[in-house]
């Protein structure tokens, strides 16, 4: 397992944004971004700049466009003077608003870039810290197998040559989706979830021993593939134990923590015999009813209770 630390390049913003280009700052396409919110200066064009994060875009929108338009001229440059002398990756305006010359003066002087985007700024807000979220969220590298089963994102994992690769292909067969094949990246998206994908260099391929490694697209068809997948459930797949104890009913809720998210987790053992894929499919219904709010081994354990009560004041 292996723990990245992200940044996106301001261009690809750009590009991904479409946002004008008023004025670049020097090679300001490979300035990199690792702040996952952004700064609206309404504090600092008044001169309060504790707390100001120079590693956060600049946004502007029409609140501080409108405070700066009852400025007088020399109030913006003093304005502008104080905000651009820091090393800020870009300022945006949103709504398509015309900068103040007196911006373009000092972004000129301090050699820093001015975009625009005609997008209102809330929804432009809202957009760009999402992309940031989706770029430079926390992201961990882990061993398994990433599927789609029955719309629940099973990530399978165990020690080398368990099986994980031989119960994806069967799960394959049956018309479930493959996200990623032995190394799934997994990354937190700002609703507190885990989205997994897989490298870009091995997607879509699979390893099976004995057979080496075949393309899935070309033997099953795109619709095999899927490229993520938040993940529902974690399964566990080892060795079959003669003297472990396996659960056996179902009332205990277990779970495995990834990224400080906690994710549903079962553990299945393995032996001959045992269909694995369908035990898997049947993992993944379970754990769907589950978060419907439907626990068969509670239900089951209160019908149980309710008769045994029943039994006993009919006894008295």
């Amino acid at each position: 397992m292996s723990e990245q630390k992200k940044s996106v390049r301001l261009g690809d913003i750009v590009r991904e944004f479409d946002l004008e280009i008023l004025q670049a700052g020097q090679d300001y396409e490979n300035v990199p971004l690792r702040a996952l919110d952004i700064n609206r200066p309404g504090l600092p064009l008044t001169g309060f700049f504790e707390h100001f994060d120079t590693e956060r875009l600049l946004l502007i929108g029409l609140t501080e466009n409108t405070y700066l338009g009852g400025l007088t001229s020399q109030q913006r440059r003093e304005s502008f003077e104080r905000l651009l002398s820091y090393p800020v990756p870009a300022l945006i305006l949103t709504r398509g608003l015309e900068p103040f010359p007196e911006c373009m003066e000092l972004a000129k002087k301090y050699d820093r870039t001015v975009l625009r985007s005609t997008l209102q700024t809330s929804i432009f807000m809202s957009s760009l810290i999402s992309s940031l979220y989706n770029h430079l969220a926390p992201q961990i590298t882990r061993s398994g197998v990433m599927m789609e089963v029955y719309g629940e994102g099973v990530l399978i994992q165990g020690e080398s040559g368990v099986g994980k690769s031989e119960v994806a292909i069967e799960l394959l067969k049956r018309g479930h989706r493959l996200v990623a094949d032995d190394a799934v990246e997994i990354k937190e998206t700002s609703r507190h979830t885990l989205i997994a994908t897989a490298p870009e260099l091995i997607r879509g391929y699979m390893e099976l021993r004995g057979i080496g490694v075949i393309d899935i697209s070309r033997l099953l068809g795109m619709g095999a593939i899927k490229l993520f997948q938040e993940i529902d459930l974690v399964i566990n797949l080892e060795p079959w134990d003669d003297k472990a104890v396996y659960d056996r009913f179902g009332l205990e809720s277990h779970f495995t923590e990834i990224l400080s998210v906690k994710v549903p987790a079962t553990t299945i053992p393995v032996k001959p015999g045992r269909n694995l894929a369908s035990i898997v499919e049947v993992a993944a219904m379970n754990n769907r009813n589950r978060k419907m709010g439907h626990n068969a081994a509670q239900e089951l354990t209160n019908r149980m209770d309710k008769l045994f009560q029943e039994q006993l004041e009919g006894g008295n």
